[in-house]
């Protein structure tokens, strides 16, 4: 693979792809608009080890930008694309329908109609997620099953995308590889993240808002399993796959807040509040799929995950 190009490339995944893709000596084009969804410092310090590798070049580019993102595409000719840029965030998505779906939808939209124009097409990977399964009692959750009842506009474009990726596939040919990642977590996390947000408030002695009763469970999976898996679903890429990126031991709310505070050797205070709209249940994934056709083997225990997480933390 001789050049990529990441979208959403100085956020909390795609830095850490970035910095794996350049150190197995891959060309890598970065494109980020440093959107204000949280602080754009944050995301260029996510990037300072890889704007100093020659071969690392940053386009800061917003994707919405329709005519600029096909350019960028027919003229850096990737033999790979990532596509990790999107407005994210359940909640802020049933605030924010219309812009979720111009970001979300219509940027990919641009993305997956350049691609194909390429000779040779490169190999599309697009970041899903495990919202698009939506809020069910039974699980693990495998790809196979119906994902027709989203129950956020964050959930909808995010299916929606797989949707029009399948169109492109279809009608051209395109190889195309669609990941839905479980919870992430680990160095960089996203500050709105729960994760990241709990250590900030135990850290102060503030209360933790816990909504619901704690039992709500996560699939959380550790970014550089995550970043493994995106490296071999690029590697991979042919056909039209969606394969789960998790780590398959899914962590109830308050168990994680427990670890968290063991982590980070004080005892969290918890300020119980209602459920929240557009919340699920738990998301629990199947990876036997991404097993046994990527090689995918997450390997980090949680426990271990958290402590880089803190390490990292009390380092910034």
């Amino acid at each position: 693979m001789s050049r990529m190009l990441v979208t959403g490339a100085a956020g909390f995944i795609g830095s850490h792809l970035v910095d794996r893709m350049l150190d197995e000596g891959v060309e890598v084009v970065g494109v980020d608009n440093f959107d204000s969804f949280y602080a754009p410092r944050i995301k260029r310090r996510n990037l300072e080890r890889a704007r100093s590798h020659p071969g690392f070049r940053l386009v800061e580019l917003d994707l919405c930008d329709f005519d600029a993102a096909t350019r960028l595409v027919l003229e850096t000719r990737p033999a790979a694309i990532v596509h990790l840029a999107a407005r994210a965030g359940v909640r802020p998505s049933i605030e924010h329908p219309l812009r979720y779906t111009e970001v979300n939808v219509s940027a990919t939209t641009t993305l997956l109609d350049a691609a194909r124009r390429l000779d040779p097409m490169p190999r599309f990977v697009f970041a899903s997620s495990s919202s698009v399964y939506g809020d069910r009692p039974d699980a693990p959750f495998r790809e196979d099953d119906r994902v027709d009842h989203p129950i956020s506009p964050y959930a909808a474009t995010k299916k929606a995308c797989e949707l029009i990726a399948h169109t492109f596939h279809h009608l051209y040919g395109l190889p195309v590889t669609g990941l839905r990642f479980f919870t992430a977590y680990g160095p960089r996390n996203r500050p709105d993240l729960a994760i990241a947000k709990f250590a900030n408030l135990i850290e102060q002695g503030r209360p933790i808002p816990m909504f619901g009763d704690g039992t709500t469970r996560r699939d959380y999976t550790y970014v550089g399993d995550i970043v493994d898996g995106v490296v071999r679903a690029a590697e991979r890429c042919k056909g039209y796959h969606i394969y789960n990126l998790g780590h398959s031991e899914p962590i109830e709310l308050r168990e994680m807040i427990a670890v968290l505070g063991r982590a980070l050797g004080k005892e969290p205070v918890i300020d119980r509040q209602p459920e929240q709209p557009g919340d699920v249940r738990q998301t629990f994934a199947d990876i036997s799929r991404a097993r046994g056709e990527l090689g995918y083997d997450p390997s980090t225990p949680f426990e271990v995950g958290l402590d880089r997480f803190v390490s990292w933390f009390r380092s910034r």
